[in-house]
């Protein structure tokens, strides 16, 4: 269709001034006129962007109410944006303009065109979803969150949603899951969603040879956690509304996936974060101290940082092709990122081969030929790998400010042992827009597998306490579990091992090896293989919004000098 073929235009009125609406194959406009029938101000909102149409007067807020004298006017709720003061995003917010019709009849073309137009440009928007909430997420507010602000705006949309309390099973007639927490809940969902994608397709996830079939069943994110980093990652922003806005529309941001696995199973799958050394430490720690809330995390950091340890480890990375991107290019992953474009190309081509993109990625990473794998030797004081910025409000830049979301490929970052003023300034360099890899002791690659072990010699005290105990027999002896549903399985039990190697600031002896935290849970092992997985999932988002980008739901003429007197500030 023709993006500027006019399907409907006419002269309509808003409030007290008189504005020529028109319609066409992808905008709805509205430009004011003068007494003198001259133009003064447009407004414009893609199709695509439009949440609902409804005949009357209609308000939502506090309570939907519908006036039934209006039977000349109808209502259009729509995305209107703006800036984030906190971040490089956009927190969006539901716009509202009443228009009135001359006649009724008009206005029933208006609102059948309108509702035709929706139909026919957001085909992928969602009609029924599965809510999951945790109450006990962050400060506990997720079920008055979803309740007061995310429901009116599904019930507006026209979306059925069932909503319940734990991720027990996935129904297979919703169109997606949407989770009401933070980072914990999403893994949670995430690892249902995969685990059922692959069993529904007959593979193993205990492979790490193996390609696995990407989901169709999207996940959005309702942000009620501590940190909610992967929200914050993939859209810029912490805001329920803007969540729930871009559920309603149907966005579809694809992300890469770190499977984790130790010698033949899967261990567990992360998106922001897999960290060894001071990451896992602090986490280790923080477990000690979970009546503080939010704060503990705060507060084990700078127990952490005063220990002052490093640990022994070798390293082995696959590198991924500097001549599409690298960790240091300076460039940030943004919606309709051109990297990510051609990850999809390359993965999705107009063929029948739909995995031509997989097949090569990893013959390269099943070859193992001599040459291909880098090694790396010492003592570090953190080895982390993330597949996204991992940015959060504390930190607007992330721990790699340049990686992308899918283009298939992970940021490892090395930090060498180094004096632990050094070390501060690395961690306080995240807090500002500083270049943290700008160091002589860090160093960044941007990798499609990492494998990490222990030096040989090196003593693994948790190891030799696990053996008098009977611990490592027991866990050999045990069957397999899917690693879908075994990811948290020894958990608990593997903290306690870890409670005296990671004692505090009285140890009399630095524990010899530290503990992996992938994205905020504990690891049973130390020595791991990482690989990612290009576009293996899919969420209700768009990428960050560029703030320097001209953004739809403006006025097109005269910028800035409305002064608050236009309709979107109404």
């Amino acid at each position: 269709m023709d993006e500027h073929l006019v399907r409907l235009e006419a002269s309509l009125w808003v409030g007290k001034k008189r504005f020529w609406a028109v319609l066409t194959g992808w905008h709805l406009n509205w430009t004011e006129l003068d007494k003198k029938n001259r133009s003064k101000m447009t407004v414009s909102i893609p199709v695509s962007e439009v949440v609902s149409v409804e005949e009357g007067r209609v308000h939502v807020s506090p309570r939907r109410s519908i006036s039934e004298d209006a039977d000349r006017e109808f209502t259009v709720f729509y995305v209107k944006r703006t800036s984030s003061r906190s971040s490089g995003g956009f927190l969006w917010s539901l716009g509202r303009t009443q228009f009135s019709c001359p006649s009724r009849g008009l206005r029933d073309q208006w609102v059948t065109q309108l509702r035709l137009a929706l139909k026919t440009h957001s085909p992928s928007r969602p009609h029924r979803l599965l809510v999951f909430i945790n109450p006990f997420g962050g400060k506990k507010q997720g079920r008055d969150i979803y309740q007061s602000l995310v429901a009116p705006l599904f019930e507006l949309a026209g979306i059925s949603c069932h909503v319940v309390a734990n991720p027990v099973s996935l129904p297979t007639d919703c169109f997606g899951v949407i989770c009401v927490g933070g980072d914990g809940m999403f893994s949670e969902l995430l690892h249902g969603v995969i685990g059922r994608t692959q069993q529904e397709a007959g593979l193993s996830e205990h492979d790490p040879t193996l390609t696995l079939q990407s989901c169709d069943l999207h996940i959005g994110i309702i942000p009620a956690g501590s940190t909610d980093c992967v929200c914050f990652a993939t859209m810029g922003v912490n805001d329920p509304v803007t969540s729930a806005l871009h559920i309603i529309i149907g966005d579809s941001q694809p992300l890469d996936v770190c499977s984790v696995h130790y010698r033949s199973s899967l261990v567990r799958y992360a998106v922001s974060l897999v960290g060894y050394g001071f990451y896992g430490d602090v986490l280790a720690e923080s477990e000690k101290h979970r009546w503080m809330g939010p704060l503990r995390y705060d507060y084990s950091g700078a127990m952490v940082y005063l220990s002052n340890r490093s640990y022994a480890g070798i390293v082995q990375y696959l590198p991924a092709d500097p001549q599409l991107s690298n960790p240091r290019d300076n460039t940030r992953c943004l919606s309709g990122c051109s990297v990510c474009s051609k990850s999809t190309e390359r993965l999705f081509p107009h063929s029948p081969n739909a995995s031509s993109l997989y097949s090569s990625h990893f013959s390269q990473f099943g070859s193992d030929s001599e040459g291909k794998w880098v090694s790396v030797e010492g003592r570090f004081r953190a080895v982390s790998l993330t597949c996204m910025s991992s940015s959060c409000p504390r930190s607007p830049l992330g721990l790699s400010p340049s990686a992308h979301l899918a283009d298939g490929t992970a940021d490892l970052i090395i930090v060498r042992d180094t004096h632990p003023l050094g070390f501060l300034t690395f961690l306080h360099r995240h807090t500002t827009t500083q270049d943290q890899f700008d160091l002589p002791f860090v160093e960044v690659h941007r990798v499609k597998a990492v494998r990490f072990s222990l030096p040989p010699g090196a003593e693994d005290d948790e190891d030799e306490e696990a053996v008098k105990d009977g611990v490592l027999a027991e866990e050999d002896e045990a069957p397999i579990q899917s690693g879908s549903k075994q990811h948290l399985a020894g958990v608990t039990s593997y903290r306690r091992q870890k409670k005296k190697a990671l004692c505090g600031l009285c140890c009399s002896k630095a524990p010899s090896v530290s503990v992996w935290n992938c994205d905020g849970e504990l690891l049973p092992h130390t020595e791991i293989l990482c690989r990612v997985h290009c576009q293996l999932v899919r969420l209700y988002a768009r990428g960050i919004e560029d703030g320097l980008a001209p953004t739809s739901g403006i006025c097109r003429e005269r910028q800035g000098t409305c002064r608050g007197r236009c309709v979107l500030h109404n």
